[in-house]
């Protein structure tokens, strides 16, 4: 297919060429990964990379579907790619393969690292998702920081760079430049930038923004960081969002409301860690959603109600035959799913074209497999949260798989939200866009501080 690139596209493509290291913040839908592979291309045709010692990392998915797709798709590229995923045995296969790119799922990249050291083959390194590396304590993180010296040019891809914290930024550009902008220890970019908004004696468990550090960190990183919006340069579909209040019976929200008790009262104080809120968190998402694991290996678990079971049938029938992708959060949310639903299809990875196709009339997917690069617009218009996420980053990514360039029709986004229940804190959450751990703990220590009030 003949590539009729975009005049942003065009400038992007510049841009990357004339930097060592560079971050392309493109919200979904802009074509990342056609502007990355032309890029690269010219840069080998000229000689200033060299073939065979690039390496892309991505999500599975990504890696799997994404980049081989793209790189056969378009005439004017002209690459050979070697997938480094699977065993170890099918890895050092891949990497001994003879390839222009190798790509590689992010969460081998500590056994890359690993296996090649102070070795380390690869000039140029393109990070699809560089948001996936905010984490300074990661594995991955720390992995790839080990052998960046040995990297001449590094890109970084993501639409969604800050999604709880302008904190998220200091990995992340630090891989790019190794400290040169928003210094060399994450230590010294939370003195220069930030003050401590929650503390417990020590320990600061949130951060807040100096005066005026937000223009002074975008302004420090602007000229290796180009950010542009889908809607400035495409035309997207419209997007209706619909919330489905769905009402337990008077049973049920006492089932659920005992259950909330037990499990907020079990925290220790209202000054509870990161660890216990997602616990708990989880916990009452469960209940909310059905139904609820009965041990930590999560092989059993007891259903409340199927109420949102019940409003999901009705949607899909709404649908009146149209393709629906219905997003879960938890295994057992699927079972009871695939039993109401026998003819729905769990997302694997492998389904891409049967989807696109219309072969699928119900899809199945996590927004962690299926929220980052998959392009799934050719296959229908609705989604279905029927599990909630508070992670604002999946959210965002896994409704653009089908609201993006090339979708036909108007996307409609149902959100099923058991009223009275954890469902309503995470929906506020997404509508503030402070989705993500501090909203998750203050839901959860609200509750407990309402349980306390009460005894």
């Amino acid at each position: 297919m003949k590539a009729d690139l975009h005049e942003y596209q065009e400038y992007c493509i510049e841009f990357v060429k004339e930097r060592p290291y560079s971050a392309l913040l493109l919200q979904m839908g802009l074509g990342k990964t056609l502007i990355v592979l032309t890029a690269l291309f010219d840069l080998v045709i000229t000689g200033v990379v060299t073939a065979g010692k690039i390496l892309v990392i991505a999500p599975l998915a990504v890696a799997r579907n994404t980049w081989p797709a793209e790189a056969a798709k378009w005439d004017h590229l002209d690459f050979r790619l070697s997938l480094v995923l699977g065993s170890a045995v099918a890895r050092k296969k891949a990497l001994e393969a003879k390839a222009d790119i190798y790509v590689i799922n992010r969460e081998n990249v500590p056994w890359l690292a690993g296996l090649y050291k102070s070795r380390w083959p690869f000039e140029t390194v393109i990070i699809d998702e560089l948001s996936s590396f905010k984490n300074n304590q990661a594995k991955r993180f720390r992995a790839l920081r080990s052998v960046r010296p040995y990297i001449s040019r590094l890109i970084g891809l993501t639409g969604t760079p800050a999604p709880n914290s302008l904190i998220d930024l200091w990995p992340q550009i630090y891989l790019l430049d190794q400290g040169k902008r928003l210094e060399k220890f994450i230590g010294r970019f939370r003195e220069k930038y930030f003050v401590p908004a929650q503390t417990d004696g020590h320990v600061v468990y949130k951060y807040a923004l100096r005066r005026g550090a937000e223009e002074q960190i975008h302004r420090a990183i602007s000229d290796i960081c180009v950010s542009m919006r889908a809607a400035d340069y495409l035309r997207i579909p419209e997007r209706i969002d619909n919330t489905v209040g769905i009402d337990l019976s008077e049973k049920e929200m006492a089932q659920y409301r005992a259950f909330e008790k037990q499990c907020v009262l079990e925290a220790d104080g209202t000054d509870i860690t990161a660890l216990s809120a997602a616990a708990l968190a989880g916990k009452l998402l469960q209940m909310a959603g059905g139904a609820v694991y009965l041990d930590a290996a999560e092989l059993k678990y007891h259903t409340v109600h199927e109420r949102k079971l019940e409003r999901l049938i009705l949607a899909i029938e709404e649908a009146q035959g149209q393709p629906v992708l219905v997003f879960y959060n938890y295994r057992h949310e699927v079972e009871r799913i695939k039993r109401a639903l026998p003819e729905s299809v769990l997302f694997t990875g492998n389904q891409i074209d049967a989807w696109n196709s219309g072969e699928i009339s119900v899809l199945l997917a996590h927004p962690a497999s299926a929220g980052h690069g998959l392009n799934l617009q050719d296959g229908g218009a609705t989604i279905v949260w029927f599990g909630l996420t508070w992670s604002l980053e999946l959210y965002q990514q896994a409704n653009a798989r089908l609201r993006r360039q090339g979708q036909k029709k108007t996307v409609v986004v149902h959100h099923l939200v058991t009223k009275g229940t954890i469902d309503e804190d995470v929906m506020q959450a997404i509508a503030k866009k402070e989705a993500g751990q501090d909203a998750l703990m203050e839901a959860v220590r609200a509750r407990i501080a309402g349980y306390r009030r009460e005894t």
